[in-house]
């Protein structure tokens, strides 16, 4: 199990949670960001300081989001597991369907 970003997040990438993750596992796409379960260890501490609610564990994941998780899976799919975010830097990794998502206001 391992925490999954959702479309909240979208047009978005406060960065808090990136700040906040001890394993640097929270990589940037261009549109939203991702959480790399492999190298995850499930700390949580992501969670409680998105300003939108947009991190949730995969078993609480809102039936609405649910297509995110495999979003998170879609966006390592040929970048696989770095071992870090901060040295891989900004990627174009996002999956087709969150490229064409509309514009999302917050």
């Amino acid at each position: 199990m391992t925490y999954v970003i959702a479309l909240p997040c979208v047009d978005l990438k406060d960065k808090a949670c990136i700040e906040e993750c001890p394993v640097d596992c929270i990589y940037e796409g261009d549109r939203m960001l991702y959480i790399q379960a492999d190298e995850c260890v499930d700390c949580g501490a992501c969670e409680p300081v998105c300003p939108t609610e947009a991190i949730f564990y995969e078993d609480d994941l809102p039936a609405e989001f649910a297509e995110y998780k495999q979003a998170n899976v879609d966006f390592f799919k040929t970048l696989g597991s770095p071992g870090g975010a901060a040295k891989t830097g900004p990627t174009s990794n996002d999956p087709d369907w969150i490229r064409a998502l509309p514009p999302q206001e917050h």
